[in-house]
């Protein structure tokens, strides 16, 4: 955690923080601007802590990676979040919208389906291979394939 003061001056620096502990440190602390990478649990934290009353601003990783002063201390969380204090105050920056409970569980609906849909697709591409060594060509369209695996299953040394 970083905190910076209205004048640009470190104010709240803590270099370890227990998860457990985070919410009721961010409830503790007046209401302010707060920056945070976007990762897998940014949008669970910056919903708890925009209920608490601060304004929350999620950035893109590589966005924020020019701030980050690589001379000093190199890649590690304090440097993080430095960069990250300093890139949320720059007029320039892109954010990332927060994302609400309803619109992360679609979310997740979609890339369970898309993920399902490309291991089909893996699948069936393999068995088409298996069966092209075997000199059984089948077209491209996973019904066609099924079928066609079925039709020639007798066919398959070691069935």
């Amino acid at each position: 955690m970083h905190g910076v003061n209205k004048s640009g001056k470190p104010g709240l620096v803590r270099l370890e923080i227990p998860r457990a502990k985070l919410i009721e440190l961010i409830a503790n602390v007046p209401p302010c601007l707060i920056g945070m990478q976007a990762c897998s649990g940014a949008h669970h934290w910056a919903c708890g802590f925009a209920r608490v009353g601060h304004t929350m601003c999620l950035m893109v990783p590589k966005f924020v990676a020019p701030y980050r002063e690589s001379g000093k201390r190199g890649k590690n969380d304090a440097a993080d979040a430095a960069a990250i204090a300093e890139a949320v105050t720059r007029p320039n920056m892109r954010f990332v919208p927060l994302k609400s409970i309803e619109q992360q569980s679609g979310l997740f609906v979609h890339r369970a389906r898309q993920d399902y849909m490309a291991q089909r697709t893996a699948l069936i591409n393999r068995i088409r291979g298996f069966l092209s060594e075997l000199g059984i060509m089948l077209p491209l369209k996973a019904a066609t394939v099924r079928r066609g695996t079925h039709k020639h299953l007798e066919d398959l040394p070691g069935r």
